[in-house]
This record gives C-alpha cells, sequence and structure tokens, in this order.
C-alpha cells in the first residue's frame, strides 16, 4: 500500500507520478538492471522509502526499456479533453492496448463532467531540459549561454537545477550545445505541451481538479498530464 499519511491523495498521487517518471528516465537512459546503473538503484531505494508498490516500480522500470511488464511493446496515446471548470488537458499514454486505456481515460473524464475534444491548438510544443545545478555558473551567465545556444526561456529552481526550453525541433540541439558550454550534466530531456499564456484558466477551488488529475496520474499507462490551470 501506498503510504497517504496526513498527505493529500493529489499530494501523493504526484509524489508517486514523480518517482515513475524518474524509474522511467533511469530506465531508458542507463539501463534496466539497477546493479549497473547506480541512478536507478537511488531511485527504486527511494520509491520503496515512500511504500512504492514493488509491481508498479517493475512496471516503470519496463516502460524505460518500451514495453510493458509482459514483454509487449508500448504504443503512444494522446488524450486530449475539456474539463470543469473549463479547463484544458492533455494526456500523454504509453500502453500495450490503446482500446483499454482509452475507454479508461473516457471513462474518468466523463466521471468528472469533461468531455474529450480536441485542446492542442491551447498549448505549445516545446523542448524541457533540465541541467544539474552548479554554483560556479550565475544566473546571467547560464542565461547568455542558453540564448546563445538557441533557447527561448530559462529558469533557475530553488534546488539549483536549470531548466532551459527550446522549439521542440532544436531540443537536442539546444540540450548538446548547452552543456558544451556549461559543462553542466544533462538531467532529463522531453518534448512537452506548454499552455499558452492567453489560454490559462485560474481554478479558485482546485481540490476537486487535483482529485481528478490524481486519478488519471494514477494509471500505469500515463505518462504526462498537461492542463492550462494556474
Amino acid at each position: 500500500m501506498f503510504n497517504v499519511g496526513l498527505q493529500s491523495y493529489a499530494s501523493v498521487t504526484k509524489q508517486r507520478s514523480a518517482l515513475t517518471q524518474e524509474l522511467q528516465l533511469a530506465s531508458k537512459q542507463y539501463g534496466a538492471d539497477p546493479q549497473f546503473n547506480p541512478r536507478l538503484a537511488s531511485v527504486i531505494t527511494a520509491a520503496k522509502k515512500q511504500g512504492f508498490p514493488k509491481a508498479s516500480i517493475e512496471n516503470a522500470i519496463a516502460r524505460g526499456q518500451g514495453r510493458s511488464p509482459t514483454g509487449a511493446a508500448l504504443d503512444s496515446l494522446t488524450i486530449e479533453a475539456m474539463v470543469p471548470p473549463s479547463v484544458a488537458i492533455i494526456v500523454e499514454c504509453q500502453t500495450d492496448s490503446k482500446a483499454r486505456t482509452l475507454g479508461d481515460m473516457k471513462s474518468a473524464i466523463k466521471d468528472y463532467g469533461g468531455t474529450m475534444t480536441p485542446t492542442s491548438h491551447m498549448f505549445d510544443r516545446k523542448g524541457k531540459i533540465v541541467f544539474e545545478g552548479s554554483k560556479n555558473i550565475g544566473e546571467e551567465e547560464m542565461f547568455d549561454q542558453a540564448i546563445e545556444a538557441g533557447a527561448i526561456d530559462v529558469q533557475m529552481e530553488d534546488d539549483g537545477t536549470v531548466v532551459v526550453y527550446a522549439e521542440s525541433s532544436q531540443t537536442t540541439a539546444v540540450a548538446n550545445a548547452m552543456a558544451k558550454s556549461s559543462g553542466l550534466k544533462v538531467e532529463s530531456l522531453d518534448i512537452i505541451w506548454d499552455p499558452k499564456e492567453d489560454t490559462m484558466v485560474n481554478v479558485a477551488s482546485p481540490e476537486a481538479l487535483d482529485s481528478f488529475l490524481g486519478r488519471i496520474e494514477d494509471d500505469p499507462s500515463v505518462q504526462d498530464v498537461y492542463t492550462n490551470a494556474s
């Protein structure tokens, strides 16, 4: 059982989703055997401390290798929908059964009062590159290097990591150029859906939406969930 304690359901599911993504990324980048993949071993230890089920850990590692726990190949599936209160969502999945996952997503969206409808026009497709932090490079220097490499935005996180955004088609080139100029290690590289500024929706009472998103993120096929809620 996942340790809920005094945490909210939404908080727990977000934590579990983050751990799942870390497991998949470590497996994808460095291999599925923790004996030869220190990063994967570290994430597995962290997941176990949080009460992450063994089956879920194995599932995430397998998905990082592009297959289901049974060995079946995975297909990509993107779900677009509008849910109360007028929030656009995009759900990206990797599944061994598109029909099953589509049915599960339709059911969850319908139960929440939402409708499956195109929403990708409300988002921009961008590359997101996360670099390890460094005390040797200041924010201004990092910004200059990012712009020189072709980035469109840079964010310095509280934990010291550097998040760089790029045009989706330039993501790998920007990551390589930044890594070379800064000497920093790329921790992750993804293509994301970034909500357009003029479509953002202020959700005054997010509890119901958080619970719904928690249900979506709880599906093992779900890789990422994007919304325009603020």
